[in-house]
């Protein structure tokens, strides 16, 4: 999947793309047919820089509610050629997660199409998981027989149907398969459905990696190798050094950590600091002037997990260094440090931002940080980082740390979070948004009785609103 095209913020498709409250707001008071026309072209061009963890469905099916919009647009997505051409899940699953929302709030449409896709798309799978929440038992037994017939009867067939079914996110469909009266489909799911908890149970057997009574010597080959496959080994394999490894083995592991090859690098940096070892600092320090970029880059990870007294003030002398040593140590201050270490983790929340934009991965410490310290200076530079983000948890991160730095922040863009796409965005807003403003009061009232909206975000509006508020 392609990094999506971000519209700037200050338009309409902008705002909708990043999942914005003052998108919805927008889009309510702008033209029907602009609203709809840049609703459809979210849905359909997912903006989500990472979809597997971003949420955008049930912002843009409450959208699709609002407006009164209808579905032909994604149902002309849904059966277009490109489906049987790319079959990759990102390219409807958007589309089909907000059709299971509407499904939800009784659209009959978007339960048919559904119906339809899992019968006939590629994507049928993701259809499927999103009936099993929605659909009633006839309706999937319906499906039964074209879900059925996707998988040939040959023993390679049978073995992708028992991936299918193990693999399934939502087993209600299956079960209800292998209840079915029809003998031949029920006969046939119970088969796979045995199969597939046989293959995870040899995948659960399946040996894989060092083995007790391996050597130092032995972990540290075993990550080298990952690394002339092409792997990233140096993780499991600190561990599985902080396992076999003695006091004795020390003089080894700092060799390595010296001068060893790439993979046993990496793992003995990451063990040595680990283990607050008295040689990690400097260890690290050299690792990152003369080391090649995997091993500079496991180093600075391997100093930003350290937790003792010695990483933190080393981190205020590292923390101005243009490198990725200098990066590492403003996040460990601002995961760390005290109420003296504002200055410098303002400091290196400005310099990401302007070397690297409102989405670089350092703001997501950097800006935690920043609330934590309670640095109120840096209200204008989260603002900046909340307004221009493409990531929805970025923008939640950003809003977190606003609540705790900027005083304006209740009568302003927590009233916009009510409206955003992120479920811990509109708790917090929901517990900070200024009642004085009818919109929030109303606002509030409509999650509470939404029963799509999730248990945290009532449970913070109820503490809000009292129960003859919500009646109103």
């Amino acid at each position: 999947m392609f990094d999506p095209v971000i519209a700037p913020s200050g338009t309409l498709l902008g705002l909708l793309q990043r999942g914005r409250g003052d998108g919805t707001l927008h889009a309510l008071t702008a033209p029907r047919a602009e609203a709809l026309a840049a609703l459809d072209h979210c849905v359909l061009h997912d903006p989500r820089h990472d979809w597997q963890v971003e949420n955008r469905s049930l912002y843009y099916a409450r959208l699709y509610l609002d407006l009164d919009g209808g579905l032909d647009a994604i149902e002309a997505h849904l059966s277009a050629p490109e489906d049987v051409l790319d079959a990759d899940e990102s390219r409807t699953g958007l589309a089909l997660a907000v059709l299971g929302h509407l499904a939800s709030y009784g659209r009959r449409d978007a339960l048919e199409l559904l119906r339809g896709y899992a019968a006939r798309g590629s994507n049928w799978a993701w259809a499927l998981d999103e009936l099993a929440l929605r659909d009633d038992d006839a309706g999937l037994r319906a499906l039964a027989v074209p879900v059925l017939a996707r998988f040939a009867t040959d023993p390679q067939g049978e073995a992708e149907l028992a991936a299918a079914v193990r693999d399934a996110f939502e087993p209600r469909p299956w079960r209800l398969w292998a209840r079915d009266p029809r003998e031949d489909v029920a006969t046939r799911v119970r088969a796979a459905h045995e199969t597939g908890c046989f293959d995870r149970w040899q995948r659960q057997m399946r040996p894989g990696g060092p083995r007790p009574g391996w050597s130092v010597r032995a972990v540290l080959e075993w990550a080298q190798q990952g690394v002339e496959r092409g792997a990233v080994l140096h993780v499991p394999a600190a561990r599985c050094l902080a396992a076999v490894a003695g006091p004795e083995d020390r003089p080894e592991i700092l060799r390595a950590a010296r001068s060893g090859a790439e993979g046993a690098r990496c793992t003995a940096l990451r063990h040595l600091a680990e283990h607050h070892d008295p040689d990690a600092l400097a260890l690290i320090e050299a690792a990152v002037a003369d080391g090649p970029a995997p091993v500079v880059e496991a180093a600075a990870e391997a100093f930003e997990r350290m937790r003792s007294t010695a990483a933190v003030e080393r981190a205020r002398g590292w923390v101005r260094r243009p490198d990725a040593l200098g990066a590492a140590a403003g996040r460990v201050l601002a995961c760390r440090g005290g109420v003296q270490d504002g200055d410098l983790v303002l400091g290196a929340l400005r310099e990401a931002v302007r070397g690297e934009g409102p989405d670089a991965p350092t703001l997501w410490t950097l800006v935690d940080g920043a609330g934590r310290l309670g640095i109120a200076c840096a209200a204008p530079v989260l603002r900046h980082v909340y307004r221009e983000t493409a990531s929805s948890h970025l923008r939640g991160r950003a809003a977190r740390a606003l609540a705790a730095t900027d005083p304006c922040f209740a009568a302003g863009f927590a009233v916009e979070c009510l409206w955003d796409c992120e479920e811990t965005t509109r708790e917090l807003a929901a517990r900070h948004a200024e009642t004085g403003d009818a919109r929030v009061v109303e606002r509030l009232r409509r999650l509470a009785a939404d029963p799509a909206e999730e248990a945290e975000v009532q449970t913070a509006v109820r503490s809000r609103i009292g129960p003859e508020t919500q009646a109103m």
